[in-house]
């Protein structure tokens, strides 16, 4: 589910968040975009009827790549579809097993990996009231992607919000989200069998607000995650981070923005520092972790005409690579110091930013895989990161 989206639960999309504690810093006078010689990858089609492929997420750990989304057919209906590579060059599509009546409809949107092996989330809007129907996927020794069967009302029903994004690291599995009482978050040993945690101290709201769980990351001390609170009686977010041992307890940590205005929609760890990314008045606004404290690291980019996202963000050796829309288009970033400064790339091809378009980034060693759904195709390259002029 696309950040947009969990913003509109809180009723707040026609807002823009304001203020920080210093301009995002704009790339200087003068200063081309870098511009690296994409290579267009080919993603083979998947045993069973033709469609057009919907291509949402990439990911990639111990040597290799994902990439997950569907396939839609003439008449709209969808079902789910991932690919794998050993290179990030040459791909071969995985096979996939749902269990469930929507999960045969899904299309898997967030993608995790650990030692190698693929997890996903997937959903299809359906019910009386088009709700999603969420679900996870996890991948068999085998090499086979199977739906999770699970309890309706574990990431649907009428406590359901969202589910929004999925980690893996040391410690196992955790999906960020939210429920009717705020922010939330579903924890696994194995990435097959959740469970959810609501309704827990710090992480959901309180008579400080209503807060929403947009992105989690490990680290080795367990899981950060980012998102956001509403404060009551106002209508503009404030960006939250929350910290946590086991995915059980909670603490909640509020990153700096003076007039209290912001979003945390992503986070990554690279170079073992942790770094947020999220939307403010200005443009998009980077914090990191700095000891125990957070702080406002830099900024990038400039307010658009619509609801500005962060779609992704993904460490590239000890650089970071953003993904960002701002309601006209997507943009491209990269950071070599940890979120101070930013430069924009070139997209190998523009994407706008609305309806059911998509921009989706991973990257391991030196090469950057990027997928994109411009609504009408769905596209994927590679490049290798020392080819970028820097």
């Amino acid at each position: 589910m696309r950040t947009r989206r969990l913003v509109a639960v809180l009723g707040v999309l026609a807002l823009l968040p304001a203020g920080c504690d210093r301009a995002p810093a704009e790339p200087a006078v003068g200063a081309e975009p870098l511009r690296p010689r994409w290579q267009p990858l080919t993603l083979p089609a998947p045993p069973g009827a033709p469609g057009r492929p919907l291509l949402r997420d990439a990911v990639a750990c111990a040597g290799t790549w994902y990439v997950v989304g569907g396939l839609a057919d003439a008449a709209g209906e969808t079902r789910p579809a991932a690919w794998r590579s050993t290179d990030g060059v040459s791909w071969t599509a995985l096979p996939v097993s749902p269990s469930s009546h929507y999960g045969r409809q899904h299309v898997l949107y967030a993608a995790g990996c650990r030692d190698g092996r693929l997890a996903a989330l997937g959903a299809k809007n359906g019910g009386a009231h088009g709700n999603p129907r969420t679900g996870t996927w996890s991948q068999s020794p085998g090499g086979q992607l199977r739906e999770a069967p699970a309890p309706f009302e574990l990431y649907a029903g009428p406590r359901a919000v969202s589910v929004a994004r999925l980690a893996a690291g040391p410690a196992g599995w955790l999906i960020a989200g939210a429920r009717v009482d705020g922010a939330a978050v579903w924890t696994s040993s194995d990435g097959e069998r959740f469970a959810i945690r609501e309704g827990v101290a710090e992480l959901a709201g309180d008579g400080r607000g209503r807060t929403v769980a947009y992105d989690a990351v490990a680290v080795p001390s367990g899981w950060w995650v980012v998102g956001a609170v509403l404060p009551p009686g106002t209508t503009a977010l404030t960006p939250l981070a929350w910290s946590s041992a086991d995915g059980r307890a909670w603490r909640r940590m509020a990153l700096p923005v003076p007039d209290g205005r912001g979003q945390a929609q992503r986070v990554a760890s690279v170079d073992g520092a942790v770094v947020a990314v999220g939307p403010v008045r200005d443009g998009f606004a980077t914090w990191r972790l700095v000891g125990d404290e957070w702080r406002r690291a830099g900024g990038f980019g400039a307010p658009g005409p619509g609801v500005s996202t962060v779609d992704a963000l993904v460490p590239a050796g000890r650089e970071l690579v953003a993904v960002t829309g701002d309601g006209g288009g997507h943009g491209l970033w990269l950071s070599a110091d940890a979120g101070d400064s930013w430069r924009l790339m070139d997209m190998p091809a523009p994407v706008s930013d609305g309806g059911n378009t998509a921009v989706a980034v991973a990257s391991q060693g030196d090469r950057l895989v990027l997928v994109s759904d411009d609504g009408e195709a769905s596209r994927a390259w590679s490049v290798g990161l020392p080819a970028i002029d820097r």
